[in-house]
Formats: C-alpha cells, structure tokens, sequence
C-alpha cells in the first residue's frame, strides 16, 4: 500500500479490525451519494487476492451483518482457503483435459462417421 493510499484511508475511514491474514477492514465515515449507506472495503496484506478475505469478514464487506462475525478456529475437515489458481500450472484440469499431465484420451468407438456436405 502506498503512502499516499494510507494518508487518505486514515483520513476518509475508520479501521474496523484485521483477519488472521493481517488483511485490514474500513468503513468510510460518511454515507456515499448515490450508494446510501457507508462504503466498507479491504486493504489486503500483501497481493491484492479476494480468496484470502475470510467468510466472517465477507459477509460484513457486503452488508449482510452490522458487525464482523467472530472468527472460530477451523474444524477438522476444514481446510484452508487457497488462492485462485486459474491461468497457473497448477490449476485443476479434469482427466480427459488435452493439457492434462501424462494421460491421453482413451480413443473413441469406431461408431463415428464424418459428415460431408452434398451427400
């Protein structure tokens, strides 16, 4: 974050809290025009990535609560969430992808014919 992106952050919001991710959380302190009702909104730590913005402060930076929801330890068969990996080589690719590591299609029945125009 910038120097001159912190100076205004301080001046136009109020810090509501951080995540475990030391993500942190404003809310402007005036009504927006034309929004009707104060702007919430994220300053990530580090690069900007939405799947680190965990779902108790999501559903505040949508106004589906007045306040954050508390943070609960994960459960057991909780995992953590991972970033998007779209666009990457590790991104998920179901088996019969042609860019899938190491499988080949199986090939297909015999029962195929092209069809031709004119015939």
């Amino acid at each position: 974050m910038s120097f001159l992106q912190r100076l205004t952050t301080g001046l136009s919001a109020s810090k509501i809290g951080t995540d475990r991710f030391g993500n942190t959380y404003w809310e402007s302190r005036k009504s927006w025009l034309g929004y009707g009702r104060k702007r919430r909104f994220v300053l990530y730590n580090g690069a900007p990535e939405p799947t680190k913005v965990p779902p108790e402060w999501h559903c505040w930076l949508h106004h589906i609560t007045e306040a954050p929801l508390p943070e609960r330890p994960l459960y057991a068969w909780q995992k953590e969430p991972r970033p998007n990996m779209t666009g990457t080589p590790q991104a998920y690719r179901p088996p019969a992808h042609s860019r899938a590591a190491a499988v080949q299609r199986p090939p297909t029945a015999g029962d195929y014919e092209a069809w031709t125009p004119g015939a």
